[in-house]
């Protein structure tokens, strides 16, 4: 087809090893556009990185900007960039036509001529730019207000993927996104060695926590994390609080004794008789301070001044007074310890870990423990794509955690 139109590209990294350019490529001929490699250097030692200079045509201008939308999130940018485009909001809470939706990948803008840093990357955000200062920040749909300067289109955006570095893996037990038949010792300590690292730099570990938790005895375990300081906060919901403050109340969880494994008389009332009690004190840390909360997980995130939060759903019973039932007020409490997370550890939660997942930057080390493989799949699925998989029993796991950050 004569004169297609066309832009010139140019990507660098380790283009090689971390598949970049492989990605590249197919997703240009994915999209049934064209490619011409201008240049091609390829790095020759490990701090070297490649850069590659492509031609990339479409069938027309639009089919070209899809083309070029589609290959970005994997660092390519025009040769020659134009700045990005800015169109007000036209009222609270809604994005202009035509938006830029962000990854959870670093990137920068380019506004009047320099590129700027946008913070705090999370998905499916815009990107909001103060005129005055030139600072960029990504705002959810809910928090903008009417006038604020949005990007749009994808003119003037650079995004930096994650790569696979050259040298020794962290994790090089995982070749796949889900792991179930590895070494589970090295597993675990190749975990707790990440979670030691995190806690030395001084960045925050999230724990997402599920009421399988509290079914399959590992509480008690992750509440010697929690003891340790290798829980910076928790996340979960009515469930996980209202199952182990059974647990410490009644010896049961879902009405199972947690001792001898089988239902008890009366056991189906139990939680609710658990939240009527936490309603009565006037929430989880009153009901510390006044002495009818002795043990157990939550109680221990209270005396040692560890945050948490915790989202509610529509099957909630009760729910404790702890629980924020508004979605969006959820996520608000929720996005400040994302931005500023070193790890993440997803407890056999589904719900609450694609949540979360959703806000982290790609550049957090995220691993997620649950028996169900479908799990880590969903969360690849909805952009999590950094998250590591580890198929086992969450009981047994953080058992064998505890134990390792203890002798060590």
């Amino acid at each position: 087809m004569p004169n297609r139109p066309y832009e010139d590209v140019r990507v660098e990294g380790h283009l090689i090893d971390s598949g970049i350019m492989s990605h590249v490529m197919d997703t240009i001929v994915g999209f049934d556009g064209e490619f011409e490699s201008l240049s091609f250097e390829v790095g020759r030692t490990n701090d070297d990185v490649s850069v590659s200079e492509l031609r990339v045509k479409g069938r027309d201008q639009a089919h070209l900007e899809e083309i070029l939308g589609a290959i970005q999130p994997y660092g390519v940018v025009p040769i020659n960039p134009d700045d990005a485009v800015l169109v007000p909001a036209p009222a609270g809470g809604v994005f202009p036509d035509g938006f830029y939706a962000t990854t959870n990948l670093e990137t920068s803008v380019r506004i009047a001529g320099r590129w700027v840093r946008v913070e705090n990357p999370e998905m499916d955000l815009g990107v909001r730019i103060d005129i005055a200062t030139g600072a960029a920040d990504t705002v959810p749909m809910a928090d903008v207000r009417e006038g604020d300067q949005m990007v749009v289109g994808h003119a003037g955006i650079r995004v930096q993927p994650v790569e696979r570095p050259r040298d020794k893996q962290a994790f090089e037990f995982m070749n796949s996104a889900v792991s179930s038949e590895k070494p589970k010792a090295q597993v675990v300590a190749d975990v707790a060695r990440m979670l030691r690292e995190v806690r030395a730099a001084g960045r925050e570990v999230i724990a997402v926590v599920g009421p399988a938790v509290v079914h399959t005895g590992a509480g008690e375990h992750l509440t010697r994390l929690v003891e340790m300081g290798y829980v910076s906060v928790l996340f979960g919901g009515n469930a996980v609080a209202t199952h182990d403050i059974e647990s410490a109340l009644y010896g049961t969880s879902l009405g199972v004794s947690l001792a001898e494994g089988v239902p008890t008389f009366g056991g189906h009332e139990h939680h609710l008789r658990a939240i009527n009690t936490i309603r009565g004190c006037g929430g989880i840390k009153p009901a510390v301070e006044q002495g009818v909360l002795k043990s157990g997980l939550m109680y221990t995130l209270v005396k040692t001044g560890t945050p948490y939060v915790l989202a509610g759903s529509i099957r909630d019973d009760g729910p404790l007074p702890d629980v924020i039932t508004d979605a969006i007020e959820a996520q608000r409490a929720m996005r400040p310890y994302c931005r500023s997370a070193g790890a993440c550890i997803m407890l056999s939660t589904m719900l609450h870990s694609i949540a979360t997942g959703n806000m982290l930057p790609a550049s957090v080390t995220t691993v997620c423990i649950d028996i169900n493989p479908a799990v880590v799949t969903k969360l690849a699925d909805r952009g999590s794509f950094q998250t590591i998989g580890i198929v086992t029993d969450v009981g047994l796991f953080m058992e064998q955690l505890a134990n390792e950050l203890e002798t060590k």
